[in-house]
């Protein structure tokens, strides 16, 4: 990803974080890296593997950035 992650996570909602996964809400429309679409949800995979359990069917976006999987979600 070409993409200021740090820059990206600070414009963002923290909302859940735990030891596999730290989640951010999209609270201002910022434009998905991938399709430049506004997201809902950024959740970044802290642990290799990790299980995430939705409960609703969204459309995911994904990226890699320095080691970790950054996704996300459309509602």
């Amino acid at each position: 990803m070409d993409v200021d992650t740090d820059e990206l996570r600070a414009s963002l909602t923290p909302r859940e974080e735990n030891a596999a996964i730290k989640s951010f809400q999209n609270t201002v429309s910022v434009a998905c890296p991938a399709c430049e679409r506004p997201f809902d949800d950024l959740i970044v995979c802290k642990q290799n593997p990790t299980s995430l359990d939705l409960s609703k069917l969204l459309d995911l976006c994904v990226g890699v950035d320095d080691g970790q999987t950054y996704i996300f979600t459309h509602g």
